[in-house]
């Protein structure tokens, strides 16, 4: 088991290492005789359970091999498709949670405004005026089962989460979960009768839809679901489009309202750099205009007006039927709080509009697919059209800060690096009577397994939400639901729009993972190949005049780099091989990647880019974090238990 966390700290592994498993060793379980059956488990299962208490000694040495990994950036720009700033022309802006920030005060506001006209509209009971909005039990990413009335959490590969699932505010078991639903894996095809809470209003819906459905478990009364999901979602449409969630942010905007300093900055800069704007929210005209007035009253001089920064402002857009529908543009009036009747066939300079269509807005402003970023935080309402549309998007999500910040603590990279060891004796050990019968000493060592790993878990999930967890991870550390729709639907993501990330955003985007110095091939041959793409990137940029020869001959020369760097007399002999074994093992790479490259384009994929296919990631993120032999033992047996739908968790 010693082996298994030095691989904790080792940083260097060949491609025969990634094959062999943890701790380098391989072996293969041939067909033998019954009579040698039994005696060959009891072995197998002996030095598991010698692998598992040395693994328990071990645990001290976690957290000094984890003081080498890199930590992530709170405040990074995160991308998932290959992405050059400088081809886009136009920045198109949603308003709320986009531009406008808000204190989780106005969860409060919505909540309580949806519960009062419940009650005093739809007739809910009088208690429910006594309802309290629970800001540490909802998160983002959730679905609400409208046939079960259970609020589910699910992961990438759409199975539910085993300690995801509430009905009302009470926590369901497994086996509760399985009398329900048959099976945990729901699967993507069957969620047509989920509704996904996906935008930041959804913290007040969540909480309220659990605590009306609890209301009626406690009082024993017989309902309908999807009444209550009905009910609660018109009651809460009803507080914004009534206007009386806007007339409360704008009454005391102090309180509801988050200044961003750098908000007309980021704004002029774009500008400075020749790029078109326009704003394109849900919200209406006096709604954004007293917010953005407020946002940049101490920014903004006193005959300037936020409107001059925008080429086209629309209101009212009613996503996302904008992106689908025909409905024409009308100009608002601002004085007289009116909409005209003459036709709209062009946008003129500080003119407001409401309504409209995606096909009228092209028509108009010329403005066509991958020269147009639009930026929002609704990953259906502002970034599915968008996406649809051929137009690039930018994700606003203001978790991301926290949870990185929480994913960079040393006492939860303790507890995952425990975590994924667990979990790799557990893939043993499930291997070891894959064919064979369970005996007590299998039953023992997978019980006391089996706490081990369910106590990191639970003692992850608690740094985060305590109902749900984390927004972008399961407890297990794999991607959620939520995350799996940001890959959809998300060219990049970060936190909010500041100058810094501006000016990232100029670069050329390249998925690479973590930064590689240029010339360190310590994490073996992906590291390598990152470090290799990360530069013939930039030479690439600096070589696109020069057609398809000059961008071909930077990867070359790359490469060339590479074989020189191996050739140094500063190696010894037993060094120097090991090394070229891996810069062929990089050439293999990059004329394997070529191939498929070429077949993307006979099949139509999009999803053949520089290092960001689902799996790869995956993988390297374990190899950057855990050495290369937990990489290929974690990752081949749990892809393909996903595959089956039993991941094994």
């Amino acid at each position: 088991m010693s082996r298994l966390f030095s691989s904790l700290q080792r940083r260097t592994f060949s491609p025969s290492q990634l094959r062999s498993g943890v701790g380098g060793s391989s072996r293969a379980y041939n067909v033998i005789t019954p009579s040698e059956q039994a005696s060959v488990l009891q072995d197998d299962i002996a030095k598991i359970r010698r692998d598992f208490l040395a693994a328990k000694e071990n645990f001290v040495q976690i957290p000094d091999a984890l003081k080498g990994i890199p930590k992530m950036n709170p405040r990074g720009i995160y991308v998932n498709k290959n992405l050059r700033m400088d081809d886009i022309q136009v920045c198109g802006f949603d308003y709320d949670y986009t531009l406008a920030h808000y204190s989780t005060n106005l969860q409060t506001l919505i909540y309580d405004l949806a519960k009062e006209h419940m009650v005093n509209e739809l007739r809910y009971p009088q208690c429910c005026l006594e309802f309290k909005y629970d800001p540490t039990f909802p998160i983002r990413g959730l679905y609400y089962d409208k046939l079960k009335g259970c609020l589910l959490k699910l992961d990438f590969f759409g199975s539910i989460e085993p300690d995801g699932c509430y009905f009302g505010r009470r926590k369901l078991s497994r086996k509760e979960i399985e009398e329900i639903y048959g099976t945990r894996h729901i699967g993507r095809d069957q969620l047509w009768g989920l509704v996904g809470l996906m935008d930041f209003f959804c913290f007040s819906e969540a909480c309220l839809i659990a605590d009306m459905v609890q209301y009626f478990v406690d009082a024993k009364l017989e309902f309908d679901p999807s009444y209550i999901y009905q009910d609660v979602n018109y009651a809460i449409q009803h507080a914004h489009q009534s206007g009386l969630v806007h007339r409360g942010i704008l009454s005391d905007p102090d309180r509801y309202l988050v200044k961003n300093g750098q908000l007309l900055r980021f704004l002029k800069m774009l500008r400075e750099k020749g790029k078109n704007l326009f704003l394109l929210t849900n919200s209406p005209f006096n709604f954004v205009d007293g917010g953005m007035r407020f946002m940049l009253e101490d920014s903004l001089g006193e005959r300037e007006s936020w409107r001059e920064l925008f080429d086209v402002v629309i209101a009212k857009a009613n996503k996302p039927n904008f992106y689908s529908s025909e409905h024409p543009f009308r100009c608002y009036d601002i004085e007289k709080d009116t909409l005209a009747y003459s036709k709209v066939d062009a946008f003129l300079p500080n003119k407001i509009y409401y309504h409209g269509c995606l096909k009228s807005f092209l028509n108009i402003t010329k403005w066509n697919g991958p020269e147009v970023m639009y930026f929002g935080d609704h990953l259906f309402s502002d970034l599915r059209g968008p996406s649809k549309a051929g137009w690039r998007t930018a994700a606003i999500i203001q978790e991301l800060e926290s949870e990185i910040q929480i994913q960079n603590e040393d006492s939860y990279r303790f507890e995952q690096a425990k975590f994924h060891a667990i979990q790799e004796l557990l893939g043993k050990l499930h291997a070891t009577v894959s064919n064979g019968k369970r005996s007590e000493e299998y039953e023992s060592l997978y019980e006391q397994l089996n706490d081990e790993r369910q106590k990191a878990r639970c003692t992850m999930k608690k740094m985060f939400n305590r109902s749900f967890g984390a927004t972008f991870l399961t407890d297990t550390g794999q991607e959620s639901a939520f995350a799996y729709n940001i890959h959809q639907y998300a060219d990049v993501y970060t936190i909010e729009h500041r100058s810094e990330t501006l000016l990232l955003l100029m670069l050329r985007f390249v998925i690479v993972g973590n930064s590689i110095p240029q010339k360190d091939y310590k994490l073996g041959i992906f590291g390598a190949i990152m470090s290799v793409e990360a530069r013939w990137g930039h030479s690439n940029s600096m070589d696109s005049k020069k057609g398809k020869k000059g961008a071909s001959s930077g990867k070359d020369r790359e490469l060339r780099k590479l074989n020189s760097s191996v050739s140094s007399d500063v190696y010894d002999g037993r060094e120097r091989d090991s090394r070229k074994k891996l810069v062929k093992s990089v050439h293999v790479w990059f004329l394997f990647w070529d191939v498929l490259c070429v077949l993307s384009v006979y099949i139509g994929a999009d999803l053949i880019c520089s290092q960001e296919t689902k799996m790869e990631s995956m993988f390297l993120e374990v190899v950057l974090n855990f050495g290369g032999g937990l990489c290929s033992g974690l990752w081949g047996n749990q892809w393909q238990e996903a595959v089956d739908g039993q991941m094994l968790i």
